[in-house]
């Protein structure tokens, strides 16, 4: 029930009759809905496996211990490839993010009715598209290996980066680029010297940030033939070797968290 404030004192009163009605009906739409969706999915279910999930479950973790610690040695070097795909991926970004976000900011872009939009549908695309797409198609364009995982990395981190940079861009104190324009200064020394400066932190904290992400989404690339530990977990999946699996599964894990605690600390640093 809602309240009203009379003299400093909260009066409860009742709903109207209407509110009341269209509160039922919200719920009646609300109910009828999920009964929907959930008849969709469960139509579309073969409950059959659903019930014998735990038991499969089972199984399949009691031959995946103990690990196949001796698989490690064939690890190396497929975890260096993965570690290179998000840096060189990210590195990739940045060179492409950079520009974009200058001309996607409403006080950096050459053009607000042209140039702008076209920035914008860039980081819009980017951002729609899953790596894993990305990596299909490249795989599919240039063949299976750490290249097309590298291009597809940098491709799924133009717009994140970008989008990040140019709201960093806008946001930024206009008082300092007015002062260094009333100099006389040139529009690129005021952005050297007037814009640049300001969005350095926000620029090395995206950058760890994204840096961190890709860590995460290079491990899988591999199941596509992207290349990196990820091709070795396909490969092991694709002949039941559950102990390797669970060699690979614990080494994506352990550099998940070293790429995390790395990105604290130079957050921690900038910050």
């Amino acid at each position: 029930m809602p309240s009203t404030e009379v003299a400093g004192i909260k009066v409860w009163q009742r709903r109207t009759a209407g509110r009341q009605y269209a509160i039922w009906f919200g719920w009646l739409v609300g109910t009828a809905l999920f009964l929907y969706c959930w008849k969709f999915v469960s139509d579309a279910t073969t409950w059959f496996f659903v019930w014998d999930a735990p038991r499969i479950a089972g199984d399949i973790g009691g031959r995946m211990v103990p690990p196949r610690w001796a698989y490690m040695e064939k690890l190396w070097i497929p975890l260096w490839d993965t570690l290179n795909i998000a840096t060189l991926g990210t590195a990739l970004a940045i060179f492409m993010a950079v520009p974009v976000a200058f001309l996607a900011a409403r006080n950096t872009t050459p053009s607000a009715t042209l140039i702008r939009p076209i920035a914008l549908l860039i980081i819009v695309s980017s951002r729609s598209i899953n790596s894993l797409i990305w990596a299909l198609l490249l795989v599919s364009i240039i063949g299976p290996g750490v290249l097309a995982g590298t291009i597809a990395i940098g491709l799924r981190s133009i717009g994140f980066m970008a989008k990040l940079l140019y709201e960093a861009i806008e946001e930024i104190d206009a008082k300092q680029v007015e002062a260094i324009s009333a100099t006389g200064a040139s529009r690129w020394q005021v952005m050297a010297y007037g814009i640049v400066p300001q969005i350095m932190p926000a620029f090395a904290g995206i950058t760890v940030f994204r840096w961190d992400i890709n860590i995460r989404e290079s491990t899988v690339l591999g199941l596509v033939g992207a290349g990196g530990i990820g091709l070795q977990l396909q490969a092991s999946l694709n002949v039941l070797a559950w102990p390797q699996v669970t060699v690979i599964l614990i080494v994506i894990l352990a550099t998940v968290v070293f790429s995390e605690w790395v990105s604290a600390k130079v957050r921690h640093a900038i910050i």
